[in-house]
């Protein structure tokens, strides 16, 4: 933000609350990072309950919330926070993000992730979570799910649909075997 700031890339201007105006609620960086907001009118700190609020958030016209992954299913549940069941990050604003995005005029919620982990041997689009996650993102606040190989619009998609949407932006080495899994383990058909 730092850098496109100074480029005059990012300046705030189109923002319908609090327009001009970066509001955060913690912030952390170098200490060239820190030398440019020290004293710098352009950034406001608020309260986590005003910044994370999808009240607050969805008062931003066409509000785009763009979050991370571990996992998603091919329901469109997101795991955002856990590997091998244990706590890797926290969640942050993520679901309020979401929510908020949903809420605006205009506003889109999308997840993006890699679409595959450890070297290519594990896909990130998986038939369930993983035994013991969390789920961070239930499949009804999940708009669009980004990997390299395209976007998946779930937005009021049956299951079917949403499969078939996750399946083709999964990396190609997986997706004949998770199209099987889901034919024959979800719907049992053989």
């Amino acid at each position: 933000v730092m850098r496109l700031m100074q480029k005059g890339v990012i300046d705030n201007s189109r923002k319908t609350i609090n327009p001009g105006k970066c509001i955060c609620t913690m912030m952390g960086g170098t200490r060239e990072f820190y030398d440019f907001v020290d004293h710098n009118d352009d950034f406001v700190t608020r309260k986590s309950s005003y910044v994370l609020s999808p009240a607050t958030i969805c008062q931003h016209r066409n509000m785009v919330a763009m979050n991370s992954a571990i996992q998603v299913d091919l329901f469109g549940q997101v795991n955002a926070e856990m590997i091998a069941g244990k706590q890797f990050s926290g969640v942050g604003g993520q679901l309020d993000f979401l929510r908020g995005a949903m809420m605006s005029e205009g506003g889109k919620s999308i997840i993006c992730l890699p679409s595959t982990a450890s070297k290519g041997t594990v896909s990130r689009i998986v038939l369930n979570l993983d035994p013991g996650v969390a789920i961070t993102d239930t499949r009804y606040d999940v708009m669009y799910i980004v990997t390299e190989y395209g976007v998946a619009d779930l937005w009021g998609k049956d299951n079917d649909e949403r499969a078939r949407q996750l399946i083709g932006i999964a990396h190609p080495d997986f997706r004949e075997q998770l199209e099987r899994d889901y034919w024959t383990k979800i719907h049992k058909i053989v």
